[in-house]
Protein backbone atom coordinates (compact mmCIF):
# COMPACT_ATOMS: atom_id res chain seq x y z
CA UNK A 1 0.00 0.00 0.00
CA UNK A 2 1.19 3.70 -0.92
CA UNK A 3 2.67 6.04 1.86
CA UNK A 4 -0.22 8.84 1.74
CA UNK A 5 1.76 12.64 1.37
CA UNK A 6 0.51 15.95 2.25
CA UNK A 7 2.15 19.46 1.29
CA UNK A 8 3.27 21.58 3.50
CA UNK A 9 0.28 23.90 2.19
CA UNK A 10 -2.09 21.53 3.28
CA UNK A 11 -0.31 20.67 6.50
CA UNK A 12 0.01 24.02 7.44
CA UNK A 13 -4.17 24.36 7.62
CA UNK A 14 -4.19 20.95 9.79
CA UNK A 15 -2.47 22.53 12.65
CA UNK A 16 -2.62 22.65 15.25
CA UNK A 17 -5.38 19.48 15.38
CA UNK A 18 -3.01 16.40 14.49
CA UNK A 19 -0.04 14.74 15.73
CA UNK A 20 2.82 15.86 13.91
CA UNK A 21 6.29 13.22 14.35
CA UNK A 22 9.44 14.70 13.33
CA UNK A 23 11.72 11.96 12.37
CA UNK A 24 14.99 14.19 12.06
CA UNK A 25 18.03 14.38 14.25
CA UNK A 26 17.77 15.88 17.52
CA UNK A 27 20.46 18.44 16.42
CA UNK A 28 17.99 18.74 13.16
CA UNK A 29 14.99 19.16 15.16
CA UNK A 30 16.56 22.09 17.57
CA UNK A 31 17.77 23.96 14.83
CA UNK A 32 14.21 24.42 13.13
CA UNK A 33 10.64 22.24 13.50
CA UNK A 34 7.45 22.99 12.19
CA UNK A 35 5.48 23.99 15.71
CA UNK A 36 3.97 21.20 17.87
CA UNK A 37 5.98 18.74 16.09
CA UNK A 38 7.13 15.62 18.20
CA UNK A 39 11.04 14.69 18.09
CA UNK A 40 11.18 11.03 17.56
CA UNK A 41 15.01 10.17 15.32
CA UNK A 42 13.99 8.12 12.82
CA UNK A 43 17.04 5.71 14.31
CA UNK A 44 14.85 5.20 16.95
CA UNK A 45 11.66 4.49 14.99
CA UNK A 46 11.85 1.02 15.55
CA UNK A 47 12.05 1.27 19.64
CA UNK A 48 9.40 4.10 19.67
CA UNK A 49 6.38 3.32 17.91
CA UNK A 50 3.70 3.93 20.15
CA UNK A 51 3.61 7.67 19.10
CA UNK A 52 2.45 6.60 16.01
CA UNK A 53 -0.23 4.37 17.25
CA UNK A 54 -1.64 7.12 19.13
CA UNK A 55 -4.01 8.82 16.62
CA UNK A 56 -4.87 8.06 12.93
CA UNK A 57 -3.49 9.61 11.29
CA UNK A 58 -0.26 10.30 12.06
CA UNK A 59 1.47 12.88 10.01
CA UNK A 60 5.39 12.26 9.90
CA UNK A 61 7.74 15.03 8.69
CA UNK A 62 11.65 14.79 7.75
CA UNK A 63 13.96 18.02 6.07
CA UNK A 64 12.74 16.70 2.18
CA UNK A 65 10.48 13.65 2.98
CA UNK A 66 12.54 10.50 1.99
CA UNK A 67 13.47 9.78 6.08
CA UNK A 68 9.55 10.39 7.14
CA UNK A 69 8.52 8.01 4.31
CA UNK A 70 10.74 5.07 5.57
CA UNK A 71 9.52 5.78 8.81
CA UNK A 72 6.11 5.89 7.81
CA UNK A 73 6.53 2.86 6.03
CA UNK A 74 7.76 1.21 9.38
CA UNK A 75 5.36 2.25 11.41
CA UNK A 76 2.28 1.23 9.07
CA UNK A 77 3.98 -2.19 9.52
CA UNK A 78 3.22 -2.13 13.01
CA UNK A 79 -0.40 -0.53 12.68
CA UNK A 80 -0.13 2.76 12.10
CA UNK A 81 -1.78 5.50 9.52
CA UNK A 82 0.68 7.53 8.60
CA UNK A 83 0.63 10.51 6.38
CA UNK A 84 4.01 12.03 4.92
CA UNK A 85 4.97 15.74 4.46
CA UNK A 86 5.88 16.24 0.95
CA UNK A 87 8.89 18.36 0.94
CA UNK A 88 9.48 18.20 4.57
CA UNK A 89 10.83 21.25 7.16
CA UNK A 90 12.93 22.45 3.99
CA UNK A 91 9.69 23.38 2.12
CA UNK A 92 8.14 24.42 5.56
CA UNK A 93 10.62 27.01 6.22
CA UNK A 94 10.55 27.89 2.26
CA UNK A 95 7.03 28.81 2.38
CA UNK A 96 7.75 30.78 5.28
CA UNK A 97 5.54 29.52 7.36
CA UNK A 98 6.56 30.00 11.50
CA UNK A 99 9.64 27.78 13.05
CA UNK A 100 10.66 27.40 16.23
CA UNK A 101 14.23 27.14 17.06
CA UNK A 102 16.28 25.97 19.83
CA UNK A 103 13.79 24.27 22.04
CA UNK A 104 14.29 20.69 23.36
CA UNK A 105 12.53 17.96 22.07
CA UNK A 106 9.20 17.13 23.51
CA UNK A 107 9.37 13.38 23.12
Amino acid sequence: MAIQEISVDELQGLLPNIVLIDVRETDEYISGHVPGAISIPLSTVQNNVEPFLAQKPTYVICLGGGRSYRACEFAEQSGAECINVAGGTGAWIQSGFDVVFGELPNT
